[in-house]
């Protein structure tokens, strides 16, 4: 959870219109056309933008899964 939290901090940074639509669709449960509507862009950018941010999300998640690993002592 917590490298969840982080990343959806770090996303903005980036891109703040992605970080809108995650926002949006994934805690608002927003449908794609009410998140083109309540942000005035079309459908098919919010589409690419939830695609990206989820693919960005992932990634994130997958680098922070790898340094736990890698700081977890061996016993």
């Amino acid at each position: 959870m917590l490298a969840l939290h982080d990343a959806l901090i770090s996303l903005p940074k980036i891109d703040p219109r992605k970080e809108r639509v995650v926002q949006l669709r994934f805690f608002g449960g927003l449908s794609v056309r009410e998140t083109a509507e309540f942000l005035q862009i079309s459908a098919e950018t919010v589409l690419r933008d939830w695609k990206i941010a989820k693919v960005w999300l992932l990634r994130e998640l997958t680098k922070a899964a790898g340094r736990a690993e890698d700081s977890t002592p061996l016993t």
